[in-house]
């Protein structure tokens, strides 16, 4: 069967600022309280869209959440005259709870849900969990939003199946993508589903950072979208690189086709991890694995540069994979050594780009964060709303409303403004028109119906 990856790339908010609200995030904790800049952020982000889409893949963006989200704090008890009074009144009463209501991170496409392509499940269609990230709060909220995004991008029923999010209880703490690899020879086969988990649920967790993912929420996923259990995977990150700062397994591993790349302390058991792995593959493919040795990338460096938060793309005409990595990789000096010797050799990745993606990075999100990877035949990709699907125009459209609604900067002391109420929903609005979302899409343009 035909098949192409295509990336969904996630929109930076209005509101886009450094909270450092998620422990274990080391760039998110070191730039806590630094100025941020929105549009350039969204900018940033589209450029690296749109440099995919003109090399020929296949490119969409997904829309940001709503924020300050007001909803949540006349939920609990906060109220005003009107909604820009209620969120002026919350965040003076208590800031650090209103600014969990200001923060998402929905432009990390990577953490909004896990998906599985239709070759690998049972009733044939393409399957998406949304992440419940329930492991910290301002992230917790997004799972309903999310939900409506993936069934407005992918709305035939008839060949994506959007689930509701895995139970909000610690026992199914759920990252999305961002715990998830798929390896395959070609898209449209059959492919192996690598999960990976940070904990058991009903073991004691004892580490320095939160482990987000567990294993009970991987076999919910499983279970779901009715995979094979004998071409899925189920891998333990390892502690040492949880409490080194990778809070999530595509801080330390990235894969695609047959090839994974990941870092000598990426997983708990390596050796018993390749095994599984080439097992499920076993009559499929012969997995590539490229591992990076700590004598030649510290682990510190690997989390500090995002190497592995990187895009790891088969491109059109183009006989070994690309790596799309962050600049910061080129900046630091063990990576930078390490993707020359790289490319220099025989080996599946040919060459690295480097994208330029500041205001991600320094809340601790790659390239690989801000992108959900989505597996798509021929009909299913003609089945997609075709007003997210990235092109000049689309490019074009964004630019100009970027450069419109959103505040070149945002510095701590302009997050309790009350004008953000209306210029976040008027840029929101003015998106759902952009990417044909219908007229009730966020909850405010519900309440105000």
């Amino acid at each position: 069967m035909t098949a192409v990856e295509a990336n969904f790339d996630g929109l930076v908010g209005p509101t886009h600022n450094y909270g450092g609200l998620a422990p274990g995030n080391l760039a998110s904790a070191k730039n806590s309280g630094s100025i941020a800049a929105p549009r350039a952020g969204v900018l940033e982000g589209l450029a690296k869209a749109k440099s995919l889409a003109d090399a020929g893949l296949v490119q969409g963006v997904l829309p940001p959440q709503e924020r300050p989200y007001i909803p949540q704090l006349k939920a609990l008890g906060f109220s005003g005259a009107n909604d820009g009074a209620i969120w002026e009144a919350a965040y003076k009463a208590q800031p650090a709870l209103a600014l969990n209501m200001l923060s998402a991170s929905s432009m990390w496409a990577a953490n909004a849900a896990t998906v599985s392509p239709s070759t690998d499940t049972t009733d044939g269609r393409l399957h998406f969990t949304p992440a419940n990230l329930l492991t910290a709060l301002h992230r917790s909220i997004e799972g309903e939003q999310t939900r409506r995004a993936l069934s407005a991008v992918f709305p035939d029923p008839n060949r994506f199946a959007v689930h509701e999010t895995l139970p909000y209880q610690s026992a199914f703490a759920d990252e999305g993508a961002a715990n998830h690899v798929r390896l395959c020879t070609e898209h449209g086969g059959q492919g192996v589903e690598i999960f990976v988990h940070g904990r058991d649920a009903f073991e004691a967790w004892a580490g320095k950072y939160p482990a987000r993912q567990t294993l009970q929420a991987c076999e919910a996923v499983e279970r779901r979208h009715g995979l094979k259990p004998e071409r899925t995977v189920h891998i333990r990150q390892s502690r040492k690189a949880i409490d080194a700062g990778a809070f999530h397994n595509d801080v330390v591993c990235v894969g695609t086709g047959p090839v994974l790349f990941f870092h000598e302390h990426a997983f708990e058991d390596k050796a018993a991890a390749l095994d599984a792995i080439r097992k499920a593959a076993d009559g499929l493919f012969e997995p590539v694995f490229v591992e990076v040795p700590d004598a030649e990338v510290p682990l510190g460096d690997a989390i500090t540069s995002y190497l592995f938060n990187s895009q790891l793309l088969i491109m059109p005409g183009v006989d070994r994979q690309v790596l799309l990595a962050p600049s910061e990789t080129e900046e630091t000096d063990s990576t930078n050594a390490y993707c020359a010797n790289m490319v220099a050799g025989n080996g599946p990745i040919g060459a690295v780009k480097f994208a330029h993606v500041r205001q991600s990075m320094r809340n601790g999100g790659g390239p690989a964060c801000l992108r959900l990877r989505v597996v798509l035949t021929e009909d299913e990709l003609r089945s997609v709303n075709p007003k997210v699907m990235m092109n000049d125009a689309l490019y074009a459209a964004l630019t100009a409303w970027a450069n419109t609604h959103y505040r070149e900067a945002l510095a701590p002391g302009d997050l309790g403004d009350p004008a953000l109420v209306t210029e976040s929903r008027t840029a929101l609005d003015a998106l759902t028109g952009i990417l044909g979302l219908g007229s009730d899409f966020y909850p405010f343009q519900r309440a105000g119906a």
